[in-house]
């Protein structure tokens, strides 16, 4: 990688020689103005305002305006006298946690590299002291032409620079909020962190701007003669009033198909519809005017042995459990009652008949001792 700045680090009496290399890179589509009648190129030529003739780079400088419009030329050995303690050196001034580092002053991004064998000690001496202490550098160093502010950070084994905007270069966010006061109610927020939990984390490598590859395309098939698919707009819902808990339970809805149609193992599948619960009636409907349904006749005979004759409707029997249970208690009882007289039924004849049997036996032997 091109250095674009070469310094050093000023860490208290040590100095550190560095480079200054771009750590990030526009990958944005960048489009040129043509004259629609012939598709030439429209450039832009630098001309004075005085003399209305076109000015080559050599002959462009600096001026300051003043308030009134007065411009005052400025050139680059009156800015190399001005005492710039950072024209060449990044001056870390303190030490302080992360969270202190506000991201809304967060600016374009380096990497600082040792130039030189030298200079490889005192880098990883600032790096590893970065890493044990938890903290980040807070430095000043000049960059094309003015004094900057940075943060000095670890990422992996190089030390990174964060350029910074000034605190008063930040502006206030008034009237940026809403309007009035407004109510969030506890299933909303609830459904937000459905939400959030059902979209989870992201690995921020598989991000990638889809407007530039349509771009890409477009342009692909434009030069290869081939017909464009234009998409149809999608409907934001802009100016809708809009059921908030409807929409946010659509959102994790839609979220929860997404993860499962894309093998990302969501947890429980599709969100279950809920539909409150209603109470069926066990009889049809009947029509105005029809008559209502006859009651039944049901005979039966019971353990006993007598018949009786009930009516009724089928519902009624049913809504009757307990009659149920009598009749099968009652019918145990009977058949209980019935199989014990038999038992003793059955005894009264084998005693009965074991005492003939003796009485026999008894005649028969006198018979024979009287002969």
């Amino acid at each position: 990688m091109r250095s674009i700045w070469n310094g050093a680090i000023s860490f208290g009496l040590v100095s550190i020689p560095i480079k200054l290399v771009n750590a990030t890179e526009n990958h944005s589509i960048s489009f040129r103005q043509i004259h629609l009648a012939d598709g030439g190129r429209i450039r832009y030529r630098k001309v004075c305002e005085l003399d209305e003739e076109e000015v080559s780079g050599g002959e462009i400088g600096k001026a300051y305006e003043d308030a009134d419009g007065t411009m005052i030329p400025v050139t680059d050995e009156d800015l190399a006298q001005l005492p710039l303690p950072t024209a060449k050196t990044i001056e870390i001034v303190a030490f302080v946690p992360a969270d202190r580092i506000d991201p809304l002053q967060m600016d374009s991004a380096y990497y600082l590299s040792a130039n030189g064998v030298p200079a490889a000690k005192p880098y990883t001496l600032l790096r590893e002291a970065l890493k044990r202490s938890n903290r980040v550098a807070v430095a000043k160093f000049a960059l094309r032409g003015r004094e900057r502010l940075g943060m000095l950070r670890v990422v992996d084994d190089v030390i990174a620079m964060h350029g910074l905007l000034w605190p008063d270069e930040i502006r206030a966010p008034e009237d940026a909020a809403p309007d009035g006061d407004v109510t969030v109610r506890d299933a909303e927020l609830d459904l937000a962190d459905a939400l959030m939990n059902t979209l989870g984390e992201v690995d921020m490598d598989s991000l990638h701007d889809d407007y530039r590859e349509a771009v890409e395309e477009l342009a692909a098939a434009k030069a290869a003669g081939e017909n464009v698919l234009t998409a149809e707009p999608e409907d934001t819902g802009e100016g809708k009033v809009i059921d908030l808990i409807a929409a946010l339970e659509n959102s994790v809805r839609a979220a929860r198909k997404s993860q499962d149609g894309e093998g990302g193992g969501g947890s429980g599948g599709d969100m279950a519809d809920v539909h409150p619960i209603r109470k069926s009636s066990s009889k049809a409907p009947r029509k105005s005017g029809q008559a209502p349904e006859p009651a039944r006749r049901t005979t039966h005979r019971t353990p006993t042995g007598k018949t009786v004759t009930r009516s009724g409707s089928s519902a009624t029997k049913k809504s009757a459990p307990k009659d149920t249970g009598a009749k099968k208690s009652t019918a145990k009882k009977a058949t209980s009652k019935k199989t014990a007289a038999k038992k003793t039924t059955a005894k009264k004849r084998s005693s009965s008949g074991d005492g003939r049997a003796a009485a026999k036996k008894t005649t028969h032997s006198r018979k024979r001792t009287s002969a």
